[in-house]
């Protein structure tokens, strides 16, 4: 992977991140770093979802795709806040 797709990665998993966030209730106790690698993770695994369910690729924005990233993001980011929560009234 050169450069520019680790910036497009970074790039696009902050945005769905951040999506992700904004779709759920509540605050959630993580950083935008952990925001940012939730949204890259969600990115490729909707994006394969995507392929596997036969969502073809358009020329302009796949609407299908990006509801499987956004969903994959806010089931992403509601683990890691849970497991944020509950690991910090353990302690």
């Amino acid at each position: 992977m050169n450069i520019t797709g680790i910036i497009t990665a970074i790039v696009i998993g902050a945005i769905i991140g951040a999506l992700g966030r904004l779709l759920l209730p509540g605050r959630q106790p993580i950083g935008i770093v952990l925001t940012v690698l939730i949204g890259i993770v969600a990115a490729i695994v909707g994006t394969a979802i995507a392929q596997k369910a036969g969502v073809a690729t358009t020329s302009g924005i796949d609407w299908i795709e990006l509801v499987f990233q956004v969903g994959l993001a806010v089931v992403g980011v509601a683990a890691v806040a849970a497991w944020r929560r509950n690991r910090g009234h353990t302690r």
